[in-house]
This record gives C-alpha cells, sequence and structure tokens, in this order.
C-alpha cells in the first residue's frame, strides 16, 4: 500500500444544505479522491481525473468546494489538530495536491 499524496483529517465535510461529519478525513491515494467520516467509512470517492474543486469568491479562506460523481461538497479544512500555520493540509494544499495527482495520471 502505498502513502497517500494527500490527507487531511478534522474536515468538515457538507452536502448542502446538511453537514454530514465534522471530522471526516480528506485522501488522495493510488489517483483516488476519498472522502471519509470520523470513523473511517467512504462518504466518496472517484478518480482523481473526474474531480473539479475549486474555491468560489464566497468562500471563507479555510473552504473549498469539490464536486465527486456529480455531487457538490463543502469542505472546511481548519480541523482542531491542526495549527494556524499549517497550509500543506488546508484548501490550499488539497487543491496543490488534486493538481499534482491529476497532472501525474495524465503523463502515464
Amino acid at each position: 500500500m502505498t502513502e497517500p499524496q494527500f490527507t487531511a483529517k478534522g474536515v468538515r465535510i457538507e452536502r448542502w444544505p446538511r453537514s454530514l461529519t465534522r471530522a471526516g478525513e480528506v485522501r488522495i491515494e493510488d489517483g483516488r479522491l476519498s472522502l471519509l467520516t470520523s470513523y473511517g467509512s467512504e462518504i466518496d470517492s472517484a478518480p482523481v481525473t473526474s474531480v473539479r474543486a475549486g474555491r468560489p469568491w464566497f468562500a471563507k479562506p479555510d473552504e473549498t468546494v469539490a464536486t465527486v460523481n456529480g455531487t457538490r461538497y463543502r469542505l472546511t479544512m481548519d480541523g482542531p489538530a491542526r495549527g494556524p500555520k499549517d497550509r500543506a493540509s488546508g484548501p490550499g494544499g488539497f487543491l496543490e495536491a488534486l493538481k499534482r495527482a491529476t497532472k501525474g495520471l495524465g503523463e502515464s
């Protein structure tokens, strides 16, 4: 089993208009994006090439929006385990890791 390219824990995952978990996990591993509950159950997953993600102008600095299998999720990455200076596991790190994973699969 390979090490994940990106992992963020303590993520609030919402599917409008309700919250699915307040302490979930976002993981990019082996070319797939997975959204997991705090218990490790899968909420949704898809190949990174079919995932759309970005930061809308109205989003808070710790939020991003990802569309996985046609469903929009709001991901808030400000979990209690992270300090304010840990940007690698925040929204910017997530978007960059998703871009790298997508690019890496396209070059194969």
